[in-house]
């Protein structure tokens, strides 16, 4: 498996991938829908960045969006792995993709929001060094569980 830059051609992997799991635990909502109907007007063109898992074959497994936040940093949106990828390590490769790219852009920080019901998501983020904090305003129904992994100063 490899951890490409997205491209164009990965348009509907992005939707799809996402479109299956969001509809799989909650309701697809209004945000959602801009985000995965526009991935390089609504991500890509304000200054974020998107990752594609793709398998040996070039099948899309897995994906993962850096939204670009005001303060320089980056929030972690739409992670997901196919569940024939899934336990495979992949959604940790994903998260490092996006680790490595907020370090090499000299970001302070990422920032995310999830659900208190999305265990192993859970799990990921706290290994790799998310910690939980204060809940913030949203566009999600869903989120209920806020996480920042902050980089220290070098």
């Amino acid at each position: 498996m490899r951890i490409v830059d997205f491209e164009p051609r990965h348009a509907a992997a992005w939707k799809a991938l996402n479109e299956a799991w969001i509809r799989r635990h909650f309701a697809l909502e209004p945000a959602d829908e801009a985000v995965l109907g526009d991935p390089v007007g609504k991500v890509l063109a304000p200054g974020g960045h998107i990752f594609l898992a793709e398998g040996p074959d070039g099948a899309p497994l897995g994906c993962v969006g850096l939204k670009a936040m005001a303060d320089g940093g980056f929030e972690v949106i739409k992670m997901t792995v196919d569940e024939t990828a899934r336990g495979t390590g992949l959604g940790r490769k994903l998260m490092q993709a996006c680790i490595d790219r907020a370090r090499a852009s000299g970001a302070p920080r990422l920032y995310l929001e999830t659900n208190a019901g999305l265990g192993p998501a859970l799990g990921l983020y706290r290994a790799v060094g998310f910690t939980d904090i204060p809940p913030r305003d949203t566009e999600y129904s869903r989120c209920d569980v806020w996480m920042e992994l902050v980089f220290a100063a070098e």
